[in-house]
Formats: C-alpha cells, sequence, structure tokens
C-alpha cells in the first residue's frame, strides 16, 4: 500500500464477548487480507482497534468483522470514530491496557475443539495424549479468571512458566493458540496426579490415568477434577458401584448424569433427536435429558423409576483420554454433600468426601471460580435450560436501553443466580444452587465478590425477592439497611418468572402469563405457585390462581407427597369418608395418624395455605399410588412424566373456572375412581393444558407466557405447544435461560431497568 493510497484511519471500539476468543489475531489477519496499517489490543471495556488505508478496505474490514466474527466471540457493539492519517506503516497487536470503567464480557468455559481433540490423538503432534491440550476456540476462562483483562497474568497459568515452542505458538498471531492464556505442553503445563484417600500419591501423569481406568474398573469411585470442580465418577454399568454411591452418598433416587465417549456409544443405551444430537455435541457438551432406552445395558439405579436419563460428552481433554481407554460409560456427578455447592479442591475433597471417594485424581491448575454442569434439554419449543453454568454462562444479555445505575439482582434461594447490571449489559451468573447451608450462602457470596472485583461494581440498586425467610432477601435488606445510599427494591416471585421470560425476548407489553412452580411468596403472605398474571414490565394483576389448600406440616409436606393429597382429600371429603377411602394415599398412614393431620387441617396448624401446582403434581402421584415420600425436588413431576400415556386433551379430568380460582376438587374425586395410574397420570397433564387453553381463550390479543419449573415438563409443553401452533396464539417460553428459579434474578434485573425508565 502506498502512501498516496492512504485516505482514511479510524479507531474501533468493540464491546461484547471479545477477549480470550481469538478476537486480536482475527483482527490481524483480517488486517492483513486487506491492507490495513494499525494496531489491536484488549482493555477493560473490550477490544480497541486503529485501522488505517483506503476508505474501501476499511469498509470491508467493519462488514467482515461483524459479519463473521470469531466463533466463540459476541460483538454487543461497534463505534467507529475518524482519526487524522499517521502514515505509520505495519500492524501490530499491542499488550493488554486497563482502563478505568470494565465493560468487557467475560466468556464462558469451552469445551474441547474438534483440532485439538485430532492434535491429541496423533502420535506424531507434540501435544499427543496430553490431557491439559486447548486453544483460543477451547478449553478454560470464567473458571481460571482472577480479574479483567483475560491475560495469562490475571489468571490460574501464572505459575507456570511457558517452554520456548508455546511461547512461539503464543505470540504468533498466525498461530491459533495466539494468546490462548491456558497454552501448555507436556513440558511446561499442569501435572497431574492420582491421590489415595489418605492423600498419599499413587501416579502421576498419564499412569495416573491408566491406574484410575483400573480402580473404576474395579467398582471404586473416584473423586475427579474437571473444569469447574470435582466429579464422582465411578462405572455406570455397575450395579454395585452406583449403589454404592448412592449410599455413601446419600442420595437415594436423584437420577445420575452419564458421561459416554461419543454419541454411538450413547444412541445404543437411549433414543435421541437430531436435535438432541446437536445439543449433546455443541461446543458447550452441556449435560442432556434424554429418553432411555427400555433394554438399556446401564445400571438400573441411574434413574430409578423414570425413562429419562442425562448423558453429556467428555469435555476436557482429560475426559477424553479416561473414556478413550476405559471403553466404558461413567457416572460423573458433583462432587458435593447435600444443598452444598461443587467441590474445586482436593483438600475439601479429603476433609468432606473422605468416606465417599476411594481415590482423588486432581492436578496443580487452580479453579478460581467454581462452576457446575448445565443441564439442559429438548422439547417442541426448543432447548430447555434447567441449569445455566459451565459452557453458557457468566450468559451476558444485551440490555434495551443503558442503565445509567448499577443493579444487582440476587435471585431466588432455590437453584440461585445472582444478576448484575451496568451500562448496557445483563449479565447472569452461573448457577450456586439452592441457599439452605450455612456453606452453600458462603459460595454466594464469594461468587458476588468475584463478579464485584471483574467489574469493579458496587451496587447503587439491589433487587431480592418479597419472601422474608429467604437468604437472599434478609442479606439484601441487611445490606442496603447498613447503605442507606443503596436503594432495595422488592420483586413478587412469580412476576419475576414473567419478567425473565420478557427480558429474554425483550418483551415490552402486557402478557398472559402463567407462573407454575413449587413455591413462591405471594402478595397476600400465602405460598403461591399456580398463578395466572396480566402483566408488563412494571406491574401485574393475579387474574386466576389455584383455590389454596393447605400444606399439612409445612415444609414437611413438600417431601412427602402423601400430606398435599390428604389435605386435597380433606377440601372434598367429610373425616369419616376420608377414613373409609380405599386409596394409597390413605393406605400409608394409620386412621390415628389421618385424624390427627385432620385437627391440623381444620385449625390451621402449621399449615399454610398455597397455590403451588408443584405440590399438585405431589398430590397426584400419591393419590395414584406413585410416590408418598420423595427423594429428591421435582421428583414426582418425572415419575407422572414417565408413566403419562397416549395424552388426549378429551379425555382430562373436570375442574372450575370460578372467577379468579381455579377448583381442582373435581379432579381430586374423578381420580379415586380411575383405575389406572397410567390413566390418572395421563388425563391429569390433559387437565392442566386445557386450564391454559380456556383462560388463554378469555384474552386472545394477548401473548402468552410460560414459565415456572412445572414447565420443565415435556409432555405438558409439548402438548401446549401444538396447541398453540393450530390456533395461532403468540407464545413464549424461555430457551436461553432456566424457565425454573435460576433466572428469577434475571426477572428482578428486568424490572429494574423498565421501572428506571418510567421514572427518568
Amino acid at each position: 500500500m502506498s502512501a498516496e493510497s492512504i485516505s482514511k484511519r479510524v479507531h474501533v471500539r468493540v464491546k461484547g464477548i471479545v477477549q480470550g476468543v481469538g478476537f486480536r489475531p482475527f483482527v490481524y489477519q483480517l488486517a492483513q487480507q486487506q491492507h490495513l496499517y494499525g494496531f489491536v489490543f484488549n482493555d477493560s471495556q473490550g477490544v480497541s482497534i486503529e485501522l488505517e488505508g483506503e476508505s474501501e478496505s476499511i469498509e470491508r474490514f467493519l462488514e467482515i468483522l461483524q459479519k463473521n466474527p470469531p466463533p466463540l466471540s459476541r460483538i454487543d457493539s461497534l463505534h467507529v470514530k475518524d482519526l487524522e492519517i499517521s502514515g505509520v506503516a505495519g500492524f501490530t497487536i499491542l499488550e493488554s491496557k486497563k482502563n478505568s470503567s470494565l465493560f468487557t464480557m467475560i466468556s464462558p468455559d469451552i469445551a474441547l475443539c474438534e483440532k485439538c481433540k485430532a492434535e491429541m490423538q496423533d502420535p506424531t503432534n507434540r501435544r499427543y495424549a496430553y490431557p491439559f491440550i486447548n486453544c483460543t476456540d477451547c478449553g478454560p476462562r470464567y473458571t481460571i479468571i482472577k480479574t479483567l483483562p483475560y491475560d495469562r497474568k490475571n489468571s490460574s497459568m501464572q505459575k507456570f512458566t511457558m517452554c520456548k515452542e508455546c511461547q512461539n505458538e503464543y505470540e504468533d498471531p498466525r498461530n491459533r493458540r495466539y494468546h490462548a492464556e491456558p497454552i501448555s505442553c507436556h513440558n511446561c503445563g499442569p501435572t497431574l496426579t492420582l491421590l489415595d484417600k489418605e492423600g498419599r500419591v499413587l501416579a502421576k501423569n498419564s499412569e495416573a490415568i491408566t491406574l484410575t481406568c483400573k480402580l473404576i474398573g474395579e467398582d471404586k469411585i473416584i473423586a475427579i477434577k474437571g473444569l469447574g470442580g470435582f466429579h464422582l465418577v465411578c462405572d455406570a454399568k455397575s450395579d454395585r458401584a452406583v449403589l454404592n454411591l448412592r449410599e455413601k452418598k446419600k442420595r437415594p433416587s436423584k437420577p445420575l448424569a452419564v458421561m459416554f465417549e461419543n454419541i454411538q456409544v450413547m444412541e445404543k443405551e437411549s433414543t435421541l433427536s437430531e436435535k438432541e444430537k446437536e445439543l449433546i455435541a455443541s461446543k458447550e457438551h452441556p449435560i442432556v435429558i434424554i429418553e432411555k432406552k427400555s433394554n438399556s445395558t446401564l445400571s438400573k439405579y441411574l434413574a430409578p423409576n423414570i425413562d429419562r436419563l442425562g448423558v453429556f460428552l467428555p469435555y476436557t481433554p482429560l475426559h477424553v483420554r479416561l473414556l478413550q481407554e476405559l471403553q466404558n460409560p461413567i457416572v460423573a456427578t458433583s462432587a458435593n454433600l447435600s444443598d452444598a455447592p461443587i467441590i474445586i479442591d482436593e483438600e475439601d475433597i479429603f476433609l468432606k468426601l473422605s468416606i465417599v471417594v476411594d481415590a482423588v485424581l486432581t492436578y496443580d491448575r487452580e479453579i478460581v471460580n467454581g462452576c457446575d454442569d448445565s443441564v439442559v434439554m429438548q422439547n417442541e419449543n426448543g432447548k430447555v435450560a434447567l441449569r445455566l453454568s459451565r459452557g453458557y454462562a457468566p450468559k451476558s444479555i444485551l440490555a434495551p436501553s443503558k442503565s445509567d445505575k448499577k443493579v444487582l439482582a440476587v435471585g431466588a434461594n432455590q437453584k440461585n443466580s445472582m444478576a448484575f447490571m451496568f451500562d448496557t449489559n445483563m449479565i447472569l451468573s452461573p448457577h450456586i444452587g439452592d441457599l439452605n447451608s450455612l456453606e452453600a450462602f458462603e459460595y454466594f457470596t464469594r461468587t458476588l465478590e468475584t463478579f464485584k472485583k471483574f467489574y469493579e461494581f458496587e451496587p447503587d440498586i439491589i433487587v431480592c425477592d418479597k419472601h422474608p425467610e429467604y437468604e437472599t432477601t434478609k442479606w439484601a435488606k441487611l445490606i442496603t439497611k447498613e447503605n442507606p445510599n443503596i436503594q432495595l427494591l422488592q420483586v413478587q416471585h412469580h412476576y419475576a418468572h414473567a419478567l425473565a421470560c420478557m427480558a429474554e425476548y425483550d418483551l415490552d407489553e402486557q402478557v398472559l402469563a402463567f407462573c407454575f412452580d413449587g413455591t413462591g411468596y405471594g402478595d397476600d403472605g400465602a405460598l403461591w405457585g399456580g398463578e395466572v398474571l396480566l402483566a408488563d414490565c412494571v406491574k401485574y394483576e393475579r387474574v386466576h390462581h389455584i383455590k389454596p389448600f393447605r400444606l399439612l406440616g409445612a415444609e414437611k409436606a413438600v417431601k412427602e407427597p402423601r400430606r398435599v393429597a390428604l389435605s386435597l382429600l380433606f377440601e372434598s371429603y367429610p373425616l369419616d369418608e376420608v377414613l373409609e377411602l380405599k386409596n394409597e394415599t390413605i393406605k400409608s398412614f394409620t386412621k390415628e395418624e389421618i385424624k390427627s393431620y385432620h385437627v391440623m387441617w381444620k385449625n390451621g396448624l402449621n399449615s399454610p395455605y398455597t397455590s403451588s401446582i408443584g405440590r399438585v403434581f405431589d398430590a397426584v402421584a400419591s393419590l395414584c399410588g406413585i410416590s408418598q415420600i420423595l427423594g429428591y425436588e421435582g421428583e414426582s413431576g418425572l415419575l407422572l412424566e414417565s408413566c403419562a400415556k397416549n395424552i388426549t386433551l378429551e379425555k382430562s379430568f373436570s375442574y372450575k373456572l370460578e372467577e379468579e380460582q381455579i377448583d381442582i376438587t373435581p379432579m381430586i374425586k374423578e381420580i379415586l375412581h380411575a383405575s389406572k395410574k397410567e390413566e390418572v397420570c395421563s388425563r391429569f397433564i390433559a387437565t392442566l393444558v386445557n386450564i391454559i387453553l380456556e383462560i388463554a381463550q378469555q384474552h386472545p390479543l394477548l401473548p402468552i407466557i410460560l414459565s415456572g419449573g412445572v414447565f420443565q415438563n415435556i409432555l405438558l409443553v409439548n402438548l401446549l405447544v401444538e396447541e398453540f401452533e393450530q390456533r395461532k396464539l403468540r407464545y413464549y417460553i424461555q430457551k436461553e435461560t432456566p424457565v425454573n428459579d435460576g433466572s428469577i434474578a434475571l426477572g428482578q434485573l428486568y424490572y429494574a431497568l423498565k421501572i428506571g425508565e418510567k421514572y427518568e
């Protein structure tokens, strides 16, 4: 390019997910192709580029950059400003700079890419069989970052000095490992070590993998360090190993996820649609809930009494090596205690799970930020996110407008995640979990401090739920009391569900929202959960709800479906008739117990009212004899779904819409006369569909929202989608964010944004 042909110089500011994703080498190579001069560097706001050359070449550069950016990147904004021509030749990549304001988005961890996988399987490659291979298209990000900008010195790779060969790759803009911060090889990377349960070294590196496989083959339980925490691993085909794991972890029936070497092996054990295969093999490699074959050779104790199974592919090179050598699927479940966060270092494994594990396979690269596996499934509407974590989170969403305030939303008590808003960014943290223990809440505060450090974030507004006993609510009230300059907003739980869906689709209109879940604190102090709301972004009206019934024993009823069923029977029959009923619920109690519970019910003793459809699922499971006591949250829904067959809407149970109340008393009475549990489950799902359709017909011009944990039920959603499509109704169901409590924080954030817009 001659000096005479230079006609323009511009500064380009790019914001979004643009660090740790190969953005700078992409810019470098694109600038070379277009014969442009200038430079590019990372800073705390994203990527800064200066370009000089022919005007047409600059325009082509910008067009290509926006239309075909690097595959893992996401451009949220791109601003161009004219500069004076400098006349300096060449294009260079400069060292990262730190600005006062932090606006760049952090990339989630990404599963091993096909190029790296091919290299580690090539005996002639210098990284052959290397269990920590990665490049700019794959590997750890969020889990190793300490602060921004995302550079090696700001990550847990700082302690590993690159060898000469890795350094050359790292500094070569034409190499796909250019500034891949976790870059390493056999000569300069982390060391793999197998320890016995006393912490003594058994083997290292390749020998550690071989010995680990041998132990798994002997039905041992091994704790294995992944990207964002440890898994507890055992042979997925061994009843003995799986039962041993269940007994030691005190997890009697909750399904266990299974990792397979490849899709082909997975298909032998499960029924996979093409869409499910795409989800399983996506760059995130999440756990995907699929249908298990009845003749599966896997242990029958993996997912007792249900026809579903959580499956995933190896997403780290270490997992790939293990599965290839083992030639057998493995259970890979999060290493934690009940209600506690995933364990991220071996010291805690020895401290908390020493009676569970027989050995620990670990390595000396620190996990800075814990991050559990993501869980998704496929229904007629598309992907359903059940747990947003590794691969998907931190989840950054471009806000529809700029916020002048920094907002922190602290979410719900179950399936907790938190959300942050600043400038035009909305960020949903990875899954934190249920905040039922001190350890879990410490994980919450640790995650909060991590994001505050990332973005130099101090909230102007904190948004929480209205439930006075939520740990997040108590924390938010305490912080705002101690800091009067921080504003406190509270958003009703089910309204936050609706708002989360509206946030995902950027809706700013009135909607008809069906918010069905297990529990949420209502405006009247009762426990809501079967709510139909007329809502917009700043207000809502409760137009329908399940007729309230009592929870016998309050929290105890959540774990004992029979208590819920008994309460609904008390609503329908006098005590003497209840005692004479020939039903599975009644059989599970003594007559004295039933009489005692009736006193509780009649006098409201430790028996709060609820309108929860989640609890109705429990009651139906009890009445038809599927389950009287639950092993885990949501079990009754999965059992009902597995049992329901050949659902037809014409064969639903009866119910009444009486002004605001949805009275299911007729359904309870009809269930007692149904002969088969399959009939009960099928007719119950059909009843819910008909209730929703009847109410939707009363508001034909409003878009429909389905949100809340009940809409994780595939059969229910598939039937609704089919009916909505036939009736040409506009509807929205979350795909990219959890439909359950995992996105409550996002709904809270959206409310703060919209209420701020209204009163500006």
